[in-house]
C-alpha cells in the first residue's frame, strides 16, 4: 500500500507537481500566518540552500567552512529581519564584519588546507551568493511602510514560479531557438517568451489583490524577475556544469535541491528589494 503512494513512483512532471503544490503551501501558509513563522521556514531554506553549495563546492575540490558559513548566513539573514522589524538599531549590522574577519582566523588553523585562500573566496562566496539575497527579502518585505507585507514575498514568488512554469511548458512545446545554449541546452527564447507572459499576467492579477503596491510596482518587479530570474537560473547551470552535475541536490523529488529551486530568487531578490527602497 506504501509503494502505492511513493512519490518516486509518479513521473517527473507528477515529481515536480506534488513537490511545488506541497512546497508552496508551506511557503504561503508559513508567511501569511506571521512574520516570525516566516522567519523559521525562510530560515531553514536559507540554510540548506547554503549547506548545498557549499557541498558542491567540495566537490570541485574547495574547501569552504561549511558549518560557519551557514551559520555567518543565518546571522546576516537574522540581524536584516531583527532590525527590520525594529527590534535592533541599525548599528549591529556592525557585528557582520568582525564575525567575517573569523574566517580568516580559522582557516589559519587548518594545517592540512593546501590553499586556504581558495576555502576563504568560497566561504564568502556562499554567503554573499545565497544568504545576501534571503537577507534582501526581509528588507523587501518591510520596504512599503516599515510593517512586514507577507504579499510581497508571495508576490514575488508568484510571479517566479509563473515564469518558471510558463517557461517550461512553453520551451517544450515550442522551444526550437537556443537561448543561452553553452550553457544551458534546453532553454530556449521561446520557453523565456512563454515564462515572461505568465509572470506578466500573475503580476497583473496580483496588482488587482494586493493593494499594497501598485500595478506598476509588481510589473517592474515581473520584470525584474523575468530578467534576473533567467540569469539566475542560468548563472547556476553555469556552476552545476563547471563541477559536472545535473542537479544541486535530491531533496526536492522532481526539482533537485533547494538552489535549482531557488537560484532565480537568489539574483531577483537584491534587485526587487533596491526597486522598492527607492522607488
Amino acid at each position: 500500500m506504501r509503494d502505492r503512494f511513493n512519490i518516486n513512483n509518479y513521473s517527473n512532471l507528477g515529481q515536480r507537481v506534488i513537490t511545488a503544490l506541497i512546497g508552496a503551501t508551506i511557503i504561503i501558509a508559513g508567511a501569511v500566518y506571521s512574520p516570525w513563522v516566516y522567519f523559521v521556514t525562510f530560515g531553514l531554506i536559507l540554510g540548506f540552500s547554503q549547506m548545498e553549495f557549499y557541498k558542491l563546492s567540495g566537490l570541485d575540490g574547495m574547501l569552504p567552512l561549511k558549518s560557519f558559513g551557514t551559520f555567518l548566513g543565518l546571522v546576516i539573514f537574522s540581524l536584516s529581519f531583527f532590525i527590520e522589524i525594529g527590534h535592533l538599531a541599525d548599528k549591529y549590522y556592525f557585528l557582520i564584519f568582525p564575525l567575517a574577519s573569523l574566517v580568516f582566523f580559522i582557516k589559519l588553523y587548518r594545517k592540512s588546507d593546501k590553499k586556504p585562500f581558495t576555502g576563504v573566496a568560497f566561504t564568502f562566496l556562499g554567503i554573499f551568493y545565497v544568504a545576501v539575497p534571503f537577507a534582501m527579502l526581509n528588507v523587501a518585505a518591510f520596504s512599503v511602510d516599515e510593517n512586514f507585507h507577507y504579499e510581497v514575498i508571495i508576490g514575488s514568488l508568484f510571479i517566479l514560479w509563473a515564469s518558471d512554469t510558463g517557461a517550461y511548458f512553453a520551451g517544450t512545446k515550442f522551444g526550437k531557438t537556443k537561448l543561452f545554449e553553452r550553457v544551458s541546452p534546453k532553454k530556449s527564447w521561446e520557453g523565456f517568451l512563454g515564462g515572461a507572459a505568465s509572470a506578466y499576467l500573475i503580476g497583473y492579477v496580483l496588482s488587482r489583490y494586493f493593494n499594497s503596491l501598485a500595478e506598476w510596482q509588481w510589473l517592474c518587479i515581473a520584470t525584474i524577475i523575468i530578467i534576473a530570474g533567467t540569469y539566475g537560473d542560468l548563472i547556476e547551470s553555469l556552476f552545476k556544469r563547471s563541477i559536472a552535475i545535473k542537479d544541486s541536490g535530491k531533496i526536492l523529488p522532481g526539482h533537485g535541491g533547494f538552489m535549482d529551486r531557488f537560484d532565480g530568487l537568489l539574483l531577483s531578490a537584491p534587485f526587487i528589494a533596491t526597486f522598492l527602497k527607492i522607488f
